[in-house]
């Protein structure tokens, strides 16, 4: 099936712009905001947002990742992909607002495993989700905070995020493939 581009890269700057306008607001300001990039898209993503939220409050944000891999409890029906580094600001995630941050959101696996690794890693005050794409299809009860575009899909379907950092351009795509080994993200 053919290749369905739905987001460009100024659809995804206003998103990102507009996610982390709703991060400030949500928050009351960027006090003891640390913001956790799952990888890969995820962490670029979370640095973007982390770019933009500092130049309105003229200060640096902490942005780390978190690799969530040995979390999940898929592993047998997924091929295993080498762990990536967790990386925690210095400042820590105790007693802090954590915005988890990910590329697409689907099942909520993903997000079950990093709300596990983050309770190894300390005591955050709260923790908030942000996705660039929530495409549907949950199969536990997360939700996002703050979502860039919701994008309905078939299971069958596959979402194809691109970063200019990774990839060269930034692009949304929906591709009408059969499922991929992993699940469609």
């Amino acid at each position: 099936m053919a290749v369905r581009l739905v987001l460009q890269q100024a659809d995804i700057q206003r998103a990102l712009t507009r996610i982390s306008h709703e991060i400030l607001e949500s928050n009351r300001g960027s006090d003891d905001l640390v913001l956790l990039g799952i990888p890969t898209r995820g962490v670029m993503l979370a640095e973007r947002i982390a770019g933009i939220i500092g130049s309105l409050e003229q200060r640096d944000i902490p942005v780390g990742a978190l690799d969530v891999t040995m979390y999940r409890d898929d592993l047998d029906r997924h091929p295993t992909r080498t762990p990536r580094p967790t990386r925690i600001p210095e400042s820590g995630i105790d007693g802090r607002t954590v915005v988890l941050v990910d590329d697409v959101l689907y099942s909520g696996r993903t997000i079950r495993a990093a709300l596990d690794a983050i309770g190894d890693l300390g005591r955050p005050r709260a923790v908030r989700l942000a996705a660039l794409v929530d495409r549907g299809h949950r199969e536990l009860p997360i939700r996002a905070d703050f979502v860039g575009k919701n994008l309905p899909s078939a299971a069958a379907e596959r979402v194809n995020v691109r970063l200019a950092e990774i990839d060269g351009e930034d692009a949304v795509e929906i591709d009408g493939g059969t499922e991929h080994p992993g699940g469609a993200a």
